[in-house]
């Protein structure tokens, strides 16, 4: 059997076990995996095979691995609409107290209002931007 066609079985069933498994890391390493294939049908060393195949792989997965990172930090689930959906909603606050918070009605329960960043406190429409435990970040809208 051809190198190539053995590179090739790896990144399908590589393929076949990231269908079931449901990561993309897996789909980075079958990517090594053809681009060692791709190496083999130009007629590179196994030596050369293996090693771009490491190489690719590994920058792959790196690359995703930061990725992932990167969207995580940017959006944390406390933060995500698609997570939690009262991100986003509005809620009239009537007054604050001296240190920076209202007690607000929201969905049938009485919730801690507080602002996010350093927004001076006022009375009116506020938008809720992210949920801390049992309290609602808010902005001014």
């Amino acid at each position: 059997m051809e190198w190539s066609t053995a590179w090739w079985i790896g990144a399908g069933a590589l393929l076949a076990l990231e269908m079931t498994t449901g990561t993309f890391y897996l789909l980075m390493l079958a990517l090594g995996m053809a681009a060692a294939a791709l190496a083999a049908h130009a007629g590179w060393s196994l030596s050369n095979q293996i090693s771009l195949g490491a190489v690719v792989g590994l920058v792959a997965v790196l690359a995703w691995h930061l990725l992932r990172k990167r969207q995580i930090r940017e959006h944390p689930p406390r933060a995500d609409r698609s997570v939690n959906l009262d991100i986003g909603e509005e809620l009239q606050i009537d007054a604050w107290s001296a240190q920076g918070q209202a007690s607000v009605r929201y969905r049938g329960a009485q919730w801690t209002a507080v602002l996010r960043g350093e927004q001076p406190p006022a009375a009116g429409l506020h938008r809720v931007v992210e949920l801390s435990g049992n309290r609602l970040i808010v902005e001014k809208i």
